[in-house]
């Protein structure tokens, strides 16, 4: 084989690689859509009344992600099955995103974590790594603690919509979040970073809990506590 064959076989080589991510980045970039459409669907419970309707939004943003298993179930037959994490870099961003959002909709429904197991199945993905396309668990930590700032930022909202009870379960909840994070130990420096804000929205919160317990506003939440969510 001579010098320029060589070369025409790897520029095919490269073309079909540059045709695989741009087919990629087509899906990625429907998956963003989707995952605006949620986030701004979501950002309602922030506002006003937006408290009142948070089962709504949740049976709405359930809706959407209806739409991006579709999407992922697309996703998945653009590249070869072995090659995920040659990939992953394309959709990784998108699938923290969602990861959150997944997060986000399971915490306003019960107040509890999600799962990685329940957000793979959320997402029509795999949690195992051997099974395919799957939710890496550093994926899955990364989008738990953009939960935990949404959190912080619900508890500041809570009190000015006049639910001074939330932001009480909020502290509790994002304490225990915290506990669980540091039983882990981060390699990853991009997910350590991330980690080390999370204190950060444990000072705010219980910022928020100090400030309704100086104004005796605690006392009228423990009261109120066994009512609605």
């Amino acid at each position: 084989m001579s010098v320029s064959e060589m070369f025409a076989a790897l520029q095919g080589a490269l073309g079909q690689d540059q045709d695989i991510r741009e087919e990629i980045r087509k899906e990625v970039q429907a998956l963003e859509q989707t995952a605006r459409e949620i986030l701004t669907l979501l950002q309602g419970v922030h506002q006003g009344p937006g408290f009142q309707h948070i089962p709504k939004k949740c049976q709405k943003a359930r809706e959407h992600f209806g739409t991006v298993r579709t999407q992922m179930e697309s996703l998945k037959t653009k590249f070869p099955a072995d090659q995920y994490y040659r990939f992953h870099e394309h959709w990784r961003f998108v699938l923290q995103r969602l990861v959150f959002l997944a997060a986000f909709v399971v915490y306003l429904e019960s107040e509890t974590l999600v799962t990685r197991e329940a957000v793979a199945e959320i997402l029509g993905i795999e949690a195992d790594r051997e099974r395919g396309f799957h939710l890496d668990i550093e994926d899955y930590l990364s989008g738990v603690l953009t939960l935990a700032s949404e959190l912080a930022r619900l508890a500041v909202n809570s009190v000015t919509a006049g639910d001074y009870a939330r932001p009480l379960r909020i502290s509790t909840f994002i304490n225990e979040l915290d506990s669980g994070f540091r039983l882990l130990n981060l390699k990853n420096d991009s997910l350590r970073k991330r980690y080390d804000g999370l204190k950060y929205d444990v000072k705010k919160i219980e910022e928020v809990v100090y400030d309704l317990s100086i104004r005796g506003l605690n006392k009228e939440a423990t009261v109120g506590a066994g009512g609605e969510k």
